[in-house]
């Protein structure tokens, strides 16, 4: 009898706890051009939004075409009135499909990262 109330306290001490540490990272929240889409003019740069405050030291974005290859435009950066907004510049963009990839450090010192594509025409 007190082996089930006690794994059932500890089944429901780790339902509590489990939505507080998904809460620490830092996720994206928004992308322009968004993910998975197809937009008509070649964007001139990827901006993406996040959960957390960023460090921007540590936090950083690379677009690559289809062969792998850097289109960005020199190094992201984390706005400073909005520090849960990066960007970074792209140069000219031919129709093809192209891949976001982001890395980010919170300043809570949580790390996330991610990726995802977009498409230039039709």
């Amino acid at each position: 009898m007190i082996l089930r109330l006690a794994i059932r306290a500890l089944a429901a001490a780790i339902l509590i706890l489990l939505p507080e540490a998904a809460l620490g990272h830092s996720g994206l929240v928004r992308a322009s051009p968004q993910a998975g889409t197809t937009v008509d003019s070649a964007p001139k740069e990827v901006l993406l939004s996040f959960s957390e405050t960023l460090e921007p030291a540590f936090s950083s974005i690379e677009v690559r075409d289809a062969k792998g290859e850097a289109v960005h435009d020199g190094k992201a950066s984390v706005g400073p009135a909005k520090r849960t907004q990066m960007r970074i510049g792209l140069k000219a963009l031919a129709p093809g499909t192209y891949k976001v990839i982001w890395r980010v450090l919170s300043v809570d010192t949580h790390r996330s990262q991610g990726s995802f594509t977009f498409r230039v025409g039709r």
